[in-house]
């Protein structure tokens, strides 16, 4: 895929994902949560500018952290979105402030890594920023599973973390 079209698919992909973020969206534990990650994976891999062959280590480093980024963004991510249980059980997140922050922060250290890799002579494509974005999106995803309950016993396991449904008055 040439490197416009990876552009406009992350462009995409970002705006997508920001514009969601800050509107109340239900987790819903049924979806294919792990299928835009897989895809960007996929596109990722087969690309020949992963990995500059004249710089290997540098690149791979570059990688590396590139990586690091995205996983503490999506770790970041997940932990500052407010998440919630309406009466129904069904399990609500949002972006907050403290979201819109990591994502700057996260941006800016990505712009950091770019600027280091051209002050080394390290040739980046998107395929490294593509791998980054999967994995905040995979981890994101991940944690606010987890954080809404997908996948708890249901036979009747107090947790005290989760606030009991409210019982209407008969």
């Amino acid at each position: 895929m040439s490197g416009l079209a990876n552009a406009v698919v992350i462009c995409a992909v970002v705006l997508l994902v920001i514009v969601r973020q800050f509107k109340a969206q239900p987790i819903d534990t049924d979806r294919r949560w792990w299928l835009i990650p897989a895809v960007l994976v996929f596109m990722a891999v087969r690309e020949p500018d992963l990995i500059d062959h004249r710089h290997q280590a540098v690149s791979v480093a570059l990688l590396v952290a590139e990586l690091f980024v995205g996983l503490a963004m999506g770790v970041g991510w997940a932990r500052t979105s407010h998440v919630w249980a309406e009466a129904d059980g069904t399990v609500w997140s949002k972006g907050t402030k403290a979201t819109a922050l990591v994502w700057a922060v996260g941006i800016g250290l990505r712009l950091g890594l770019f600027g280091v890799g051209v002050m080394l002579d390290v040739r980046q494509g998107s395929a490294a920023l593509m791998l980054a974005l999967a994995a905040t999106l995979l981890v994101r995803s991940g944690l606010l599973l987890h954080r809404a309950g997908a996948g708890r016993r249901t036979y009747g396991v107090a947790d005290a973390a989760y606030e009991p449904l409210r019982k209407d008055p008969v």
